[in-house]
């Protein structure tokens, strides 16, 4: 069991480990996007997320406590210019981890981890939906919807009741009556 374990060791030494991360860092900042396997990508986030709220003050001290995570001038730099302003209003939640399926060679789990805000096709895929506006026989869909509202105005549906035998009978006699009624002055 693992109660209160909450680093992953990710089965390295503790220098091993921090360069990793520092250097996996690095390279999400400035590629805004890699693939690594799940448990990194975990670690990953548990290690830069807090550097990314870091970034948020622009300080000389917030820049230097970054710098000695991270030991990446470039890194540095595009984080503090490029990645905090796009996240400012975000309150956390600054990466995403998408599992792509299973690594060819020793069938490990692997995942994408990505900045939120820096992913074009998510945020395209939000603002504009594509509609299409053909079916598949080619008339367009509006043409279609405008056509049954026109045929459904034309038929009002009427109220039909049941009635009973009596009451049909009653009916058709009271049409003979008005039928002579009206057949009489004719004859005249």
């Amino acid at each position: 069991m693992r109660h209160r374990k909450t680093i992953n060791h990710l089965g390295r030494k503790t220098a091993h480990r921090k360069a990793m991360l520092a250097n996996m860092a690095s390279s999400l900042i400035l590629h805004k996007r890699i693939e690594t396997t799940v448990a990194k990508a975990k670690a990953l986030r548990m290690y830069v997320e807090p550097l990314i709220t870091k970034s948020k003050l622009d300080t000389t001290h917030s820049r230097r406590t970054v710098f000695s995570y991270l030991k990446d001038k470039d890194a540095v730099s595009e984080l503090f210019r490029v990645v905090a302003p796009k996240i400012a209003e975000r309150p956390g939640g600054y990466t995403r981890i998408l599992k792509t399926g299973f690594r060819a060679g020793d069938a490990a789990d692997m995942a994408m981890i990505e900045l939120v805000d820096f992913n074009e096709t998510a945020l395209a895929g939000s603002t504009k939906k594509e509609v299409k506006k053909t079916t598949r026989r080619g008339r367009s869909k509006t043409a279609k919807a405008k056509s049954e509202t026109e045929t459904t105005a034309e038929e009002t549906p009427r109220k039909t009741t049941k009635k009973t035998s009596a009451e049909a009978v009653e009916e058709t006699v009271t049409e003979e009556k008005t039928e002579e009624i009206s057949a009489e002055p004719e004859k005249e």
